[in-house]
This record gives C-alpha cells, sequence and structure tokens, in this order.
C-alpha cells in the first residue's frame, strides 16, 4: 500500500485542506482543476496541477476517466477524493483499484452498502444499531409503499436510498398527502441521483442531529472520536457543527459511539467515516445513514482530539495501524464551526456571485479559517457556494461560542454578498446559547430573525460611506493618525445608492449631520475609525470602480454616488423588467413574446450553485421581450423577460 505522490480529486478548501497535511508528512501533491479554476488556491499550493476539463463539473471533477489521466500523466499513486464530487462513488474506487492507485477511503464494497439508505438500514438492523421503524423493502410498488406508509403512521419521512443533501425527501403529515408526495419525491430522486428506490421511515419529532467520528484500518481496529452535533440546519443542509454536543453526557455518548463502531465493523469499515443518529428528545437515538468519506465539519473533532483527521486518513491507506486506541481518546474543550456561503439569507438563501475584491480570514486565539480564497477570485455558479468554514476552540462551550462569534464578524469579504449577519445571528440566539437547538432551531425559534428580511444599510454605515466617497472626489490624502480634513467647505449633499435604494446625505465639512453625527478620525487603505454618536468604531472598507464595500462586524453594504448621475429608473417592483439575480443557467422558459401574464405567474427558471429560483411576473401585462432562451448561462442583472403592465409602458 506504499505510495508516495497523492492526487487531490477537488477544489477548494478541502483541496487546500488535504494537500498542507500531505505535504507536512512529506508527499508529493497533485491538483486538478477545472478551466474555471486556474488560477485558484490549490492549484497554487500543490506540487504539480493539471487542468481536467471545463468548468462543468460533470466534464471535470465528476470525469473519472480524466482523473485517472491525471494520475497517470502526473505518476500519482494514491487518490483523496475529499468530500462532495466522487468521494463516495463506488464506481471511482473500484476504477482507481482496477488501475493500481490507491484510493485514499474505505473499500469499495462499503462505500457501495452505505451509498444506499435501503440497503444499509437492513445491515444495521442486522447488526444490532437501533434504527427508525420504517420499511426498506425491495417491493417499490405504489401499492406496496402506500400501504407501508399507512402502516407506518405520521408524522412520515419519505427519503431517497441515493444521494443526500435533502434532495428526495418529504414529511408528510396529512395522510391525504402521501400518494402525491411519494411520487414527487420518486421524481426528485431519479432526477438527482439516477436511482428513483425509496424508503419510508417514522419521523422523529424535534431530534437532534448528532453525529459519530469513526475509524478503522486494515488491520481490524476500529474506534470513534466522539461526537458533533449538527442540529443546526436549513433545508436539511448543516449550517453550525460543535463538539462535544451539548445534549449527551458519558454514558450517552458511550452507547452512541459503540453503535457507531458496531455499524463500522459491520460493513468491514477502513478510513474516516461517519456515522449520523436522530436523538430523540426521550434520550433514544437512531442510524440515520453513513458517510463514506472525511465530513466537512471534520476540523471540530480535530480541535477538541487535537489530532490531524487527514494525516490519520494517509497513513491508514498506507496500511499503519490507528494513532490511538479508543482508551487514549480525550477530549478536550469544545469546538464550534459555521459554513461561510456566498448566499443571501433574506432572499431565500439565493445563491451569490461575483469577484473577491478583498478577502481577511479571521485570527486570534482558538480561531481557523479552512478556505481555498485568494482575493481576485471569481466565485461563479458552476460550483457549490461555500467558500470558507470558521471554527473556534475554547475551554467552555460558551468561551467558543463567543470566539466564533467575534470571528465571524472580523472576517472581512467584500464583493460578493455572503451569510455573515445569519450566522452571528445564530451564533446570538438564546436558544442556540443555551444549548438547546434542534433540527427545527431555524424553522421554529429562528423563522423571524431580522437575518432573514431583507433591510436597508443603518444611519452609521451611510454616513461613512458618504465620507468615503467624499473624500475620494475631494482627492486629499489622508493617513493613519493623521484622520483626514476635508476641502469641502459648507453644506454638501452627496446622494448614495445601495442595492435598489438611495438616499442623501449632507456633508459639513469632515463630518455627516443627520439623525447621527458621524466624524472620521482615521483612515487607511482598508480601514476607517469613525466617531459615531461619541463611541469610535472601526469600519472595513474597500473600493473597485464606482463601487464601495463597507463593512462593520456582520453587517455588510456595497454603495455608489449618484451624485452626479442623471434621474434613472431602476428595475423595481412592478417595472415589468425580469433581470437575472445571479450568475445561473435557465433551466425553464415559459414566456414568449404577446403573451398576456398576470403578476405571480412563472415566467422562468434558473439554476445555480446546486439551487434553483423562480422568477415570476411582477405585474399584469404582455411579454414585449423575451432575451434569452432555455439552456443559455447567463449573468447578474442580464435581461430576461420584459413586460408593457397594463397600467402603461414598462
Amino acid at each position: 500500500m506504499s505510495f508516495d505522490k497523492i492526487l487531490i480529486a477537488n477544489r477548494g478548501e478541502i483541496a487546500c485542506r488535504v494537500i498542507a497535511s500531505a505535504q507536512a508528512l512529506g508527499y508529493r501533491t497533485v491538483a486538478v482543476y477545472s478551466e474555471a479554476d486556474r488560477d485558484a488556491l490549490h492549484v497554487r499550493l500543490a506540487d504539480e496541477a493539471l487542468c481536467i476539463g471545463p468548468a462543468n463539473a460533470t466534464a471535470s471533477y465528476l470525469n473519472i476517466d480524466a482523473l485517472l489521466h491525471a494520475c497517470r500523466r502526473s505518476g500519482a499513486d494514491a487518490v483523496h477524493p475529499g468530500y462532495g464530487f466522487l468521494s463516495e462513488n463506488g464506481d471511482f474506487a473500484q476504477a482507481c483499484e482496477d488501475a493500481g492507485i490507491t484510493f485514499i477511503g474505505p473499500p469499495v464494497a462499503a462505500i457501495r452498502l452505505m451509498g444506499s439508505k435501503r440497503l444499509s438500514k437492513i445491515a444495521m438492523e442486522e447488526a444490532g444499531v437501533p434504527c427508525v421503524p420504517g420499511y426498506q423493502g425491495e417491493d417499490q410498488s405504489d401499492e406496496t409503499l402506500l400501504r407501508e406508509a399507512r402502516r407506518i403512521g405520521l408524522p412520515l419521512m419519505i427519503k431517497a436510498s441515493a444521494g443526500g443533501g435533502g434532495r428526495g425527501m418529504r414529511v408528510v403529515t396529512d395522510e391525504a398527502e402521501i400518494p402525491a408526495q411519494l411520487n414527487s419525491a420518486r421524481q426528485e430522486a431519479r432526477n438527482s441521483f439516477g436511482n428513483d428506490e425509496l424508503i419510508l421511515e417514522r419521523a422523529v419529532s424535534t431530534p437532534r442531529h448528532v453525529e459519530i467520528q469513526v475509524f478503522g484500518d486494515r488491520h481490524g481496529n476500529v474506534i470513534h472520536l466522539g461526537e458533533r452535533d449538527c442540529s443546526v440546519q436549513r433545508r436539511h443542509q448543516k449550517v453550525v457543527e460543535e463538539a462535544p454536543s451539548p445534549a449527551l453526557d458519558d454514558a450517552l455518548r458511550q452507547r452512541m459511539g459503540d453503535a457507531a463502531v458496531n455499524a463500522a465493523r459491520a460493513c468491514g469499515y477502513v478510513g474516516a467515516g461517519t456515522v449520523e443518529f436522530l436523538l430523540g428528545t426521550d434520550g433514544e437515538f437512531y442510524f440515520l445513514e453513513m458517510n463514506t468519506r472525511l465530513q466537512v465539519e471534520h476540523p471540530v473533532t480535530e480541535l477538541v482530539t487535537g489530532q490531524d483527521l487527514v494525516a490519520w486518513q494517509l497513513k491508514v491507506a498506507a496500511g499503519e495501524s490507528l494513532p490511538l486506541t479508543q482508551d487514549q481518546v480525550v477530549l478536550n474543550g469544545h469546538a464550534m464551526e459555521v459554513r461561510l456561503y456566498a448566499e443571501d439569507p433574506a432572499q431565500g438563501y439565493l445563491p451569490q456571485t461575483g469577484p473577491v475584491r478583498r478577502w481577511r480570514p479571521a485570527g486570534g486565539e482558538g480561531v481557523r479559517v479552512d478556505h481555498g480564497l485568494r482575493e481576485g477570485d471569481q466565485v461563479g455558479s458552476h460550483y457549490d457556494p461555500m467558500l470558507a468554514k470558521i471554527i473556534a476552540h475554547g475551554a467552555t462551550r460558551d468561551e467558543a461560542r463567543r470566539r466564533l462569534l467575534r470571528a465571524v464578524e472580523d472576517t472581512v469579504l467584500a464583493g460578493v454578498n455572503d451569510n455573515r449577519a445569519f450566522l452571528a445571528a445564530i451564533l446570538r440566539h438564546p436558544v442556540f446559547a443555551a444549548g438547546d437547538a434542534t433540527t427545527a432551531f431555524i424553522g421554529a425559534d429562528f423563522a423571524d430573525d431580522p437575518s432573514l428580511t431583507p433591510t436597508t444599510p443603518g444611519d452609521a454605515l451611510w454616513s461613512v460611506a458618504a465620507l468615503l466617497l467624499a473624500r475620494q472626489q475631494d482627492r486629499r490624502p489622508a493617513g493613519p493618525g493623521r484622520g483626514w480634513q476635508s476641502s469641502i467647505l459648507g453644506a454638501q449633499p452627496l446622494t448614495l445608492g445601495c442595492g435598489e435604494h438611495s438616499r442623501t446625505l449632507t456633508l459639513r465639512g469632515d463630518r455627516v449631520d443627520g439623525e447621527m453625527t458621524v466624524i472620521p478620525r482615521e483612515v487607511n487603505d482598508h480601514s476607517v475609525i469613525a466617531e459615531v454618536d461619541g463611541i469610535r468604531r472601526r469600519f472595513q472598507w474597500c473600493q473597485h470602480g464606482d463601487q464601495l464595500w463597507l463593512q462593520q462586524g456582520a453587517d455588510k453594504a456595497s454603495f455608489q454616488d449618484l451624485t452626479h448621475l442623471p434621474a434613472a429608473s431602476l428595475d423595481g417592483p412592478g417595472s415589468g423588467r425580469l433581470s437575472a439575480p445571479m450568475d445561473g443557467a435557465v433551466v425553464s422558459l415559459s414566456a414568449s413574446v404577446g403573451d398576456r401574464v398576470q403578476r405571480g405567474q412563472v415566467l422562468a427558471v434558473m439554476e445555480a450553485m446546486k439551487m434553483e429560483h423562480v422568477l415570476k411576473a411582477d405585474c399584469d401585462g404582455t411579454v414585449t421581450e423575451v432575451a434569452v432562451a432555455m439552456g443559455d448561462q447567463v449573468r447578474r442583472q442580464q435581461l430576461l423577460v420584459l413586460l408593457e403592465a397594463d397600467t402603461g409602458p414598462a
């Protein structure tokens, strides 16, 4: 099992993470990249790098032949798949094995068994691992599924047997909806995974999602490294992860750990894996699934155990025994992780695209940021919108939470919108702070949080933006320790735009007067210290062309100086102008020139970063222009459909 050069069949932060541990152990590393990732950070960090195809993941990162060809060209004798893409693809693992290349992951049989929720649940029941009562039979006829669904009772969980990410998953609370939901789940499973097999389970009400990190070697040793609580989710996607779980005591931890080890032994597991459980309010837990790869959230386990899990993967793949026995595993303190996404939670978590104008990950005691970003990168629509993982460790849970909150607020990202305000609001929420969040948290306790509602920037951001833009007009130099003095005398109106909003502020010398008084004290190339109603605050800023990004803590906005622009109508509600809200592909188009449409009627559907966005008519009217065709790749703000409103021309 000896190998010397590792090809990382992935991209972004996980590719950078694997490269770091592999190089630390003396291995040569090979990065692969699509044409869209030609200048990506992981490409620069690796010893060698090869292009494997166009931006479309199907033709590059999911192309098994291209990856094997890259191994042959580079001489790589091992492959680390990271997570996502082909990491849990049995055909890829088999192809590596057939080519004499070490696959740094579990055996093919384990990948295939655990890749089927139906077959894995059968295997877990045989191994004595607690499972949710349900149906996982081979007979997939409508009659059988309907009969079993009624036998199981409500609330009912319908799940696609293959895949994950919440696709092909439905919760049913009304018996009359069962036939329609079965059909809907089956169709989505077929379209997403090419496999329409379903399993049925009794839904566990308001559970926690607790997973156990397991590790096995080729010598028959299997242990666990404690648990992670991943209960804070939206759309079945994890948002916050922590270790250990605030819901477990030592006795429950041992029971769940033993069950996870039994699950791993039952499938002959080797390498890093995660056994996921649902933990009920009554303290009973049930097998959910097993992920046969490294998890996105593995850093929290690394921080509380002091172990490098990627290094463990490499050692086990090379035939070594596990570095520790179960008795030697010690959990120290508490760790939390959040996922920084290019998305807008206030717009239904709409994926965001754009350039990375400025990137400054937070630092400090106990803080770690895993990322693959560089300033100048373009966040596009081809891949998952996760940009980075912000992680913090502390002696106690609350210390870890406070450090993570500060790190989220101190992380600077300009040029592309992100979910930092959403993450910070979760970390501040009293239910989360108390350790009481379940999988229902975001939908119930967090449903009315302001971070999920479109808002305009606060007065302080508008005022500081006005000062900075006025300084650009004034062109007088200013530097640290000098403050800055404006040559503008008297009152000067300045009109700023921020998205669909605009505002006129009055500058008087070196201050902005209005609902609050803001006086600049110090400015440099990237930060401003301003006195806001007598309190000095630090703001981060970045300017590119006529766009100015300003950030203070978790609050961030982008401004333009509109003072000298002619008045012009902008896209807005009732304008009849439907523009692309993001970079992406037009996957459905139901508008033709001359069509009469009603407000709220669906005219187009776009897809980007694994998400669909429906575009609806914002007024009653007639279609006068269709600027795109189905299948087109479009850019943000590009015109899609133009209507002539009934009340007049759009």
